[in-house]
């Protein structure tokens, strides 16, 4: 990885003047935004194009990083590129590597630009394009990329430290136990559920399978040539990477006509889930460099063109919007999942507005590979905002899709059936048509054995996205390769972030360990790191084979566990940055941090009582196993599925226990840090607690 020097520039300063012409542009961009929210908000009588979600997306967040960002960097935090940080003060050539802005911004966009922006809308979209739509772009300006950035920062002035070190040193021992428990139960739900969204999207299909698999030979070869073979050529590894991972879409399909080579990719659920918790230990214990930062790098290249030209195609063909503003379900009787709006679409969406899984690499990796400060904004507050934009991207190819063929492929086997016919029929008394002819054609077209039921929204935004670019190029007859390009430009977006996660669960692995005999805590012993490896990808493991064996799909039961753990993640996190803003004599910026936790804690915490106590046995998971264990009682379950039964009864008094546990760990931490905030505000020096500060000397 090539090693670079922190350049020189002034720290920004938002309170520089603005040039008359550039008031008027930004004034232009603000009005434009403004607009095209509007007309996304009240149409009502007819389709709304897709170009008014592009603008009003588009314009909120160059004015958000123009503005609120430079806000934030100067005033807030106070950038300053003279400071070396841990990258250069501690390098080792292993984990602490000083490296170029933009191969830092690849890894860390691809370490957390995971499911959540291209699964949680489309699934979400459930209740209609328009609350989706309005959270995606104001939540990230306001919460996201806000969290994403001062956690970055807070890490960088502490050695790189992890968010759980960063919360018992800067709140106390009692909420450092609680973060440290909590933040590594968390990343094991959250690493489970990425790993059971590869699986739907793969299963049964050779062409994908084949085709992310040839990532992994070609990452590897790319780290050995920009660090072995030729050192910093970084541009040249770049450009024959993505050309051999192009080669491997299109040879996807000789495999797929290939009567050997098919059986050897055609793998089932339990065989794909077993492949990749094979493949997540292989990548935390094998060099950053080698595997992790350049296939971040590589992965990051494709996504974000690949966003680029789904925005383009957009652009181009301007689809019309089928899905409604609003559905019936917004009432929680909803197919893909069950809730009401609030607050079960907001934990669904999750990544796309805010994630706490992004203060672990903004808190993990990221800050042991950036060379200057200055940088700390490009990469933590505009790497979220191009997460936030493949999340409205990911939503609108949903949104212009046919509402019958969205439900018919998110919505389980048990609720519409295994057949297109009956699918048709329930599907039609939601309101909404499904024509069996029409979708069997589909079908054929991107070269699948089916498309219903393909739960976790990965085959319904890979439908989309073939739908819109082979209407801008190649037609019906490349509508396959198209649909299997998304298919490995998705799995590639969630294997990067199940491999960076993992590296960082296997650090706060070392961390625990470490206290209890010093060796096991050394991230430089080989037996250390993979003892740690296989206890944090054995976790995970768990909850995705768990996943994989659930009739129901495992996406109504864990997605929703999953986003509950995802934002009380960011809880965490954004309680952690408000008590250093306090600490540190920024009260009266503290609102920037406080606001955003406020509105987590009111969201996480209604939806994890809901998924405890609510009576529905499709929302809560004690009343699903009170309903399971009376059904066995009364002898109605046939002997056949009585282990089938028993396994469900467990998995969700397990998911109820989980729930309970991550809301009383949260607790717990943003409590003991509302202590620190009234003990700092009450003491007679409040303006600042020594050593607390953000800005450290």
């Amino acid at each position: 990885m090539q090693a670079c020097l922190p350049r020189e520039r002034a720290p920004p300063d938002n309170a520089r003047g603005v040039k008359p012409w550039a008031l008027l542009g930004w004034l232009a961009v603000a009005l434009g935004g403004a607009g095209a929210l509007g007309v996304v908000a009240t149409a009502r009588s007819e389709p709304v194009s897709s170009g008014w979600f592009l603008v009003a997306g588009l314009c909120c967040y160059a004015l958000g990083y123009r503005f609120y960002s430079a806000f934030l960097a100067a005033r807030v935090l106070a950038l300053d590129p003279r400071r070396a940080t841990p990258a250069v003060r501690l390098a080792d050539g292993r984990d602490f590597v000083p490296t170029n802005r933009w191969v830092v911004f690849g890894h860390h966009f691809a370490a957390i630009a995971g499911p959540g922006p291209l699964v949680g809308p489309i699934l979400a979209a459930q209740f209609g394009y328009l609350p989706g739509t309005l959270y995606i772009v104001i939540g990230v300006v306001l919460g996201g990329a806000v969290q994403d950035f001062t956690v970055l920062v807070a890490s960088l002035r502490r050695d790189g430290k992890s968010l759980g070190q960063i919360v018992r040193e800067e709140i106390g021992p009692v909420g450092g136990a609680a973060a440290l428990v909590g933040v590594l139960a968390i990343m094991v739900i959250l690493i489970g559920v990425l790993g059971l969204v590869v699986v739907n999207a793969m299963f049964g299909s050779p062409w994908g399978t084949s085709t992310v698999a040839a990532t992994l030979p070609i990452a590897l070869a790319m780290g050995v040539y920009m660090v072995k073979l030729r050192p910093g050529r970084v541009l040249e590894a770049t450009l024959g990477g993505v050309a051999l991972v192009l080669a491997a879409v299109v040879g996807g399909r000789l495999v797929q006509e290939h009567e050997t080579l098919r059986l050897l990719f055609d793998l089932d659920k339990r065989t794909l889930a077993l492949a990749i918790i094979g493949y997540g230990f292989v990548a935390s214990v094998l060099p950053v460099w080698l595997l992790l930062a350049p296939r971040d790098y590589l992965s990051a290249f494709i996504k974000i063109g690949t966003v680029f030209l789904l925005a383009a195609g957009l652009a181009w063909v301007h689809p019309p919007v089928r899905l409604p503003a609003l559905t019936r379900f917004v009432d929680g009787t909803g197919p893909v999942f069950a809730g009401k709006l609030f607050p079960f679409c907001f934990i669904t969406i999750a990544c796309g507005a805010i994630s706490g899984f992004h203060a672990l690499i903004s808190s993990g990796t990221t800050p042991k590979l950036l060379a200057s400060e200055a940088d700390a904004r490009f990469v933590g507050y505009g790497a979220m905002l191009m997460e936030s934009f493949v999340g409205l991207m990911a939503l609108l190819a949903a949104a212009v899709m046919e509402p019958g063929v969205y439900f018919a492929m998110n919505a389980p086997a048990a609720v519409i059936g295994t057949t297109a016919e009956h699918a048709a029929g329930v599907i039609g008394s939601w309101g909404f048509a499904l024509d069996p002819a029409a979708l069997h054609a589909l079908t054929a077209q991107v070269g699948e054995q089916t498309l219903l039921s393909r739960t976790g929204g990965a085959p319904s935004l890979a439908v989309g996205m073939a739908e819109i670019f082979s209407s801008a190029l190649g037609g019906a007859a490349l509508k396959g390769v198209w649909y299997h390009f998304a298919i490995m430009f998705e799995a590639l977006f969630i294997l990067t972030t199940l491999d960076a996660g993992t590296r960082v669960g296997r650090f706060m692995v070392q961390d625990l360990l470490g206290n209890l005999w010093a060796p096991l805590g050394r991230t430089a012993s080989l037996p250390s790191n993979l003892l740690a490896s296989g206890l944090i990808v054995g976790g995970w493991g768990y909850f995705l084979y768990q996943g994989v064996v659930d009739p129901f799909g495992g996406i109504n039961s864990l997605w929703p566990l999953f986003g509950i753990a995802n934002q009380l993640l960011a809880a965490t996190a954004l309680a952690a940055t408000t008590t250093i803003l306090v600490k540190g004599g920024k009260v009266r910026f503290a609102f920037t941090t406080a606001l955003p936790l406020a509105w987590l804690l009111s969201v996480t915490m209604s939806a994890g009582w809901q998924k405890l106590f609510h009576p529905d046995l499709r929302v809560g998971f004690l009343a699903q196993a009170d309903h399971l264990t009376a059904q066995l009682a009364a002898g109605t379950v046939p002997p056949e599925k009585v282990v089938e039964i028993r396994h469900l009864i467990f998995n969700n008094r397990l998911d109820a226990a989980v729930t309970a546990l991550f809301m009383a760990l949260v607790l717990i931490v943003v409590l003991d840090a509302a202590r620190v905030w009234w003990r700092t505000l009450r003491g007679p020096d409040a303006d600042a607690t020594p050593g607390a500060e953000l800005v450290r000397p």
